[in-house]
């Protein structure tokens, strides 16, 4: 199966629960306030979120206005037309010219950080790159282990302390050793919580100023791993960790077991933060770029 078929079999539970149910409210139907209440209240459900529901709907109107509007089926192209208009350009996971190129992953506990980690640790492999990993989660003993497996099955190399140790150090030496080493590239796993006294954001905040002291302009992408099954939530850890940090971009895992796969408009929407990667399946290539007109062409396929 290509990616393509992957991305719309994933994405099969979000078309039932959006694209099928406007198909539904709209089908033979005046195209009146009522039906667009309708279609409004379907894609808020949808965790579409409330501002591009709006936009959306508000569009059908000016349609409507125009005497631009004379089929239902009319109203699934503007939708989807709207919708591929609001995620905006392809802004692929890139590495820079700069070396080591570092990137810092965050996310709460469960969101497959440390997987997506890995995923990319392979195809940044793939490519040719040489690659660090450092186990920067030094709260869990099994996220040590879990990368150090990543580490061995990828041919990263890999940077660990003790359990229980500064993570900001492990990131330190992480970046330190790759300078000196010179490897392509540095992915550093982080905390989703702690077990001390120290907020997990004023942790992140250290850690990002000790990988500034080792290079100054890293880290070159902060990037947030999401999972796409918590819906609105997504958009609330969003905020935190974009308030603390600085998000560059974001990872969006298990877009294949959710019906919430509409949330890519509402984070799109509600920070500007590029969605870069999103994450179809349990395999090492199932993690990809986030192409938006592809998500949107799969979405609303009709085969």
């Amino acid at each position: 199966m290509g990616f393509f078929d992957k991305l719309k079999a994933g994405l099969a539970k979000t078309k039932k629960n959006l694209v099928d149910k406007i198909e539904e409210v709209v089908f033979d139907r005046k195209i009146d306030e009522t039906t667009l209440e309708d279609i409004e209240e379907i894609l808020i459900a949808s965790d579409v979120g409330a501002k591009t529901a709006g936009e959306i709907t508000d569009r059908i109107r000016e349609k409507i206005k125009k005497d631009q509007l004379h089929h239902s089926e009319n109203v699934r192209e503007i939708i989807k037309a709207e919708m591929s208009r609001s995620l905006g350009a392809f802004q692929p996971l890139k590495v820079s010219n700069e070396r080591p190129f570092v990137i810092l992953t965050v996310g709460v506990n469960g969101s497959g950080k440390t997987t997506t980690i890995g995923k990319l640790a392979s195809r940044f492999k793939s490519e040719g790159y040489s690659v660090i990993l450092a186990a920067g989660d030094t709260f869990r003993a099994a996220a040590i282990e879990q990368l150090e497996i990543w580490a061995n099955r990828t041919g990263a190399d890999l940077i660990k302390h003790q359990s229980g140790s500064d993570p900001a150090a492990v990131a330190f030496d992480a970046v330190e050793a790759a300078k000196h080493r010179k490897f392509d590239v540095v992915i550093i796993d982080t905390a989703g919580r702690l077990h001390t006294k120290t907020p997990l954001m004023e942790e992140l905040k250290k850690i990002t100023r000790v990988i500034k002291k080792s290079l100054p302009n890293a880290p070159h992408e902060t990037l947030l791993v999401v999972d796409a099954t918590t819906g609105q939530n997504a958009i609330r850890q969003a905020h935190i960790f974009n308030e603390a940090i600085g998000i560059t971009g974001i990872a969006l895992t298990k877009l294949d077991g959710t019906a919430k796969g509409g949330i890519v408009f509402a984070i799109n929407k509600e920070f500007n933060i590029p969605i870069k990667l999103i994450g179809i399946g349990e395999g090492v290539d199932d993690l990809r770029d986030f192409e938006p007109q592809s998500f949107v062409k799969a979405l609303f396929n009709k085969d």
